[in-house]
């Protein structure tokens, strides 16, 4: 169905507030979760959390009193919509199980935004960060077995590959690398100003939960991961937020984030398949059709402008979750070697100049050691080799995928090479093969 969320009335913002058993609802079951449930429960948290924070900065600059008090009644709303997102998680999911939910959800997201942009530039920054979310979740994936004894199915189901992208440590950068051409607001579709603002919070909020919970575990080098992966995450959000129009206007900025959350929630309703869940996705849609209404009449009021002119007539769709395991494939194999260059271009790994500025960043960073190639070596010492969740097409290509990925200078000393890779699977194979015969 397609309709224009501007002429929508939705619930009135006064009557939005909810009581406390309505806001804290009963969370899913780990156990027999649709892995895409949880997928769209994180990032329409996220996307809660970027809405909440922005209408606390937009209110620190509004002067009528009025105005104020909507805003911060609608922020106050927003808050009470992330707990019921957030809160949906059960209290048995591990900080590593919710870990890999948050990873496949970038993978996922970012790899059906890449196919579905109109901009061609913005889809190459999001096959960029792709690769990266993809690495991320094959580190991730490794602890997870070896603390807790998680598959990656358990979580992923099947629906995302698991195995090396452009190694992690390669994702260190100078600040100023991140930096990417921004679109003109003034020709820049809705579809791709709604892409980069979902991504950008999914991308906040990952951050933001490595931060506050990457410390919970014992093991040193998983928290040393937490914080590497953690670090890269800033990166993400420096890269993505550097994609939107600076000249934009606080109120334009409001009209494009409510515009988005009616986008995310719509499409969540559209595609949820727990009915219980899908009817907090409906509520939330007309709750956030009525600030859109406010957002659209404050627009109005200070711009002198039709909304329409920045966010069009018609719903977006931001994402379906659903697998992208071909798509990422093709990216996968044809950009892991693809690195960032200044003045917002790409280069790959034979042209790099010998002073590229990341790699003193790298360097350093990595000077002891990296930790997120200390995963794989422990799992190969734990399991013979690290642990992947692939087609067997894609896990015949894992060392090749490795040799094309990794650089030769900016690397640490601990890293694992494309000959030890291969060691540790064939060490792997030959275990496997005696446990047949002996059966």
């Amino acid at each position: 169905m397609s309709f224009n969320p501007l002429k929508e009335k939705g619930i009135p913002v006064e009557k939005q507030v909810r009581n406390w058993h309505q806001i804290v609802g009963k969370p899913y079951n780990k156990t027999d979760v649709d892995c895409y449930t949880r997928t769209r429960q994180i990032l329409m948290n996220g996307i809660e959390i970027e809405a909440w924070g922005f209408k606390h900065q937009l209110n620190r600059f509004v002067p009528d009193t009025k105005d104020k008090q909507l805003i911060a009644l609608i922020s106050r709303i927003e808050d009470s919509q992330q707990t019921t997102a957030n809160w949906m998680g059960p209290a048995d999911q591990s900080v590593l199980e919710t870990t890999l939910g948050y990873e496949q959800v970038a993978v996922d997201l970012t790899a059906w935004m890449a196919q579905n942009e109109p901009d061609p530039y913005v889809k190459e920054t999001f096959d960029f960060g792709l690769l990266e979310d993809f690495d991320h979740l094959y580190r991730y994936s490794q602890f997870a077995y070896m603390t807790e004894g998680i598959e990656p199915n358990d979580i992923v189901q099947g629906k995302t590959d698991v195995i090396v992208g452009r190694p992690t440590q390669h994702h260190h950068n100078d600040n100023g690398l991140r930096i990417r051409k921004h679109y003109d607001k003034n020709t820049a579709h809705p579809q791709t100003k709604v892409n980069i603002l979902t991504l950008l919070s999914g991308e906040q909020q990952t951050h933001n939960y490595y931060a506050e919970h990457g410390f919970m575990y014992g093991d040193h080098v998983l928290r040393e991961t937490y914080a590497e992966i953690k670090d890269v995450e800033e990166e993400h959000v420096t890269m993505y937020e550097s994609l939107i129009d600076p000249t934009e206007s606080m109120w334009e900025k409001f009209l494009i984030h409510e515009f988005t959350e009616v986008c995310n929630y719509y499409t969540c309703m559209e595609d949820e398949p727990d009915d219980r869940i899908k009817k907090i996705w409906e509520l939330f849609v007309d709750i956030e059709l009525g600030h859109l209404q406010a957002a659209a009449s404050l627009f109005c009021k200070y711009e002198k402008r039709d909304p329409e002119e920045v966010i069009g007539s018609e719903i977006v769709i931001p994402c379906r979750f659903k697998s992208q395991k071909a798509y990422v494939q093709k990216v996968l194999e044809k950009e892991v070697d693809k690195r960032l260059e200044s003045q917002g271009e790409f280069t790959t790994i034979k042209a790099l100049p010998e002073d590229w500025p990341s790699y003193d960043v790298q360097m350093k960073q990595n000077e002891i050691s990296s930790p997120s190639e200390n995963a794989v070596r422990l799992a190969g010492t734990y399991h013979d080799r690290d642990i992947v969740a692939a087609d067997e097409q894609l896990k015949d290509k894992e060392v090749a995928i490795l040799k094309k990925g990794l650089q030769k200078d900016g690397v640490a000393w601990n890293t694992v090479t494309p000959e030890e890779l291969e060691k540790m699977i064939k060490k792997h194979e030959k275990r496997e093969d005696e446990k047949e015969k002996l059966i």
